[in-house]
């Protein structure tokens, strides 16, 4: 696979205005049970993810083409081809693209397969297993648990 040149499909789900991109999958081609590569493309004007950070899981970026814009907890800045970005678990990690330019970016990322939940700060939701949560409606452990019948 030329990351330059391999198609990359538009994603199937139906996203909010202002979130679209396309991807493909590398690890169909490298089967690696421990890290996830996958090649997005970001066109111009939109966002590819909710601002979001992993509990359980790393990512590594490498900008194939184009000038994404990533925001993490140090604020935005505009990347290039060529630039490596490392995402750690936890709140250093946390992060999102935009893409501000006029061509589309192309986004390598790198995950490792651990499972783990992820934290979405701005929306305050927690996701783990394909199900989300507001925070706001957390419970305590014991809620709802009561003493077996003897």
């Amino acid at each position: 696979m030329n990351l330059r040149d391999v198609e990359v499909p538009p994603f199937e789900d139906e996203l909010p205005d202002g979130f679209f991109f396309g991807e493909v999958s590398a690890r169909d081609r490298s089967e690696d049970d421990l890290i996830g590569p996958t090649l997005y493309e970001l066109p111009p004007g939109n966002q590819l993810w909710p601002y979001h950070l992993h509990r359980g899981n790393e990512e590594w970026v490498v900008i194939v083409a184009g000038r994404p814009t990533v925001r993490t907890p140090e604020g935005e800045r505009e990347l290039r081809a060529g630039d490596v970005v490392a995402f750690a678990q936890g709140e250093d990690g946390a992060h999102t693209f935009y893409n501000r330019a006029e061509e589309p970016a192309r986004i390598l990322f790198f995950s490792t397969l651990r499972g783990g939940s992820v934290v979405y700060p701005d929306s305050d939701k927690v996701g783990s297993a394909g199900l989300y949560f507001r925070r706001a409606d957390a419970v305590d452990y014991w809620n709802g648990e009561t003493r077996p019948a003897e």
